[in-house]
């Protein structure tokens, strides 16, 4: 029990500094913060919203470990290095494709909402 205690303060701790430091972060939180209410509205069903918040939890995950990838970078070697360079560039790919993810997940909830399909 001690543990997850441990581990959960750890995660709390790391949202925290995630908000208050990377604008990137800051961004997804406030659209978390208003998507979950929408999404009530915006759900046709309850697994469509499950969905919906679930598309937006993997696009945090991604974020942040895109961010530890870029904060670590940095400490590795703070100069302009090509290959770190391209390994940034990876986890902005990553970000890309959640983002993605979660556009498909909400708009198809939204046109099914609509009926439009």
């Amino acid at each position: 029990m001690k543990r997850l205690f441990s581990a959960t303060k750890n995660s709390l701790r790391g949202i925290a500094d995630g908000i208050k430091t990377e604008a990137a972060v800051r961004e997804e939180a406030i659209v978390f913060v208003l998507a979950v209410p929408i999404g009530v509205f915006i759900a046709p069903s309850l697994a469509w919203y499950i969905a919906m918040i679930a598309a937006l939890l993997v696009l945090f995950a991604v974020e942040f470990l895109n961010t530890a990838i870029e904060k670590l970078s940095d400490h590795v070697t703070p100069e302009q290095h090509r290959d770190i360079g391209r390994i940034k560039d990876f986890g902005s790919s990553a970000v890309f494709f959640a983002l993605a993810l979660a556009a498909l997940v909400w708009l198809a909830a939204l046109a099914l909402r609509c009926g439009l399909i």
